[in-house]
């Protein structure tokens, strides 16, 4: 079983910056591919970023040279830095964690982009 817990979320003026952390529970994390997805209101979730293992990223071409995704695996935590914010609104991010044989989802943290 894995726990994973989104915080860091909040309101951010157009242009700013925030960093989210996904802290999960579980001694399987390390082996877990790791992903963040967002769901603005009404529409369907959609993949940000993702990172393996063993460190390597992919990233949706929306957010590509200003979201940052990386992970500690001391800690159990995946981060996803995010710079240059866009003014979209009110969206959710879920913090993902793929084992293979199953998927786990976290509750989800609130992102505000509004001036």
């Amino acid at each position: 079983q894995v726990q994973l817990v989104e915080s860091g979320g909040g309101l951010v003026q157009p242009g700013g910056s925030l960093r989210l952390s996904c802290a999960g529970s579980g001694s399987v994390f390390s082996f877990a591919f790791m992903g963040w997805y967002h769901q603005a209101p009404g529409k369907q979730r959609e993949l940000v970023a993702t990172i393996t293992p063993g460190g390597s990223t992919n990233y949706a071409d929306s957010v590509k040279g200003r979201f940052t995704i990386s992970r500690d695996n001391a800690k159990n935590t995946v981060y996803l830095q995010m710079n240059s914010l866009k003014p979209e609104g009110t969206t959710v991010y879920y913090c993902n964690a793929d084992l293979g044989c199953r998927v786990y989802w976290g509750q989800g943290a609130q992102v505000t982009v509004s001036s």
